[in-house]
């Protein structure tokens, strides 16, 4: 079974403690179900540093932007009009796991699944 990977706005709702964050977060934590977040991603999200983000980048795995991933989120970008650089690197990330995305931005996501048909997006 494949892991979680969180987008932005779900490590926004995370932050401003909303439920169903908080739930899927301690669910997959509980469960032991590896959470990765793109390092793209924490670029994003970091608006300087707090004991709470801090403390939330102990409990998942930060992935680093290789050659491959960016190339892969580089193809998928020449195939879906409006995707976004970030979107596209959490899309290509989940995909070589096996991983389900959580996001905020449910309609731009899901866009990209025409390039990434086996990565199931769920909202946060």
């Amino acid at each position: 079974m494949g892991g979680l990977t969180f987008d932005t706005g779900a490590l926004v709702a995370l932050e401003r403690r909303h439920q169903r964050a908080a739930e899927v977060f301690t669910t997959a934590r509980d469960r032991k179900r590896r959470i990765t977040v793109p390092a793209a991603v924490v670029t994003e999200w970091w608006r300087g540093r707090s004991d709470f983000r801090e403390q939330l980048l102990t409990f998942v795995d930060v992935e680093p932007l290789s050659d491959r991933l960016a190339r892969i989120a580089g193809d998928a970008m020449g195939h879906v009009v409006g995707a976004t650089a970030i979107d596209a690197i959490v899309m290509a990330s989940a995909a070589q796991r096996g991983d389900v995305v959580y996001t905020s931005d449910f309609h731009d996501l899901t866009r990209l699944r025409r390039y990434f048909p086996a990565v199931k997006v769920l909202r946060i």
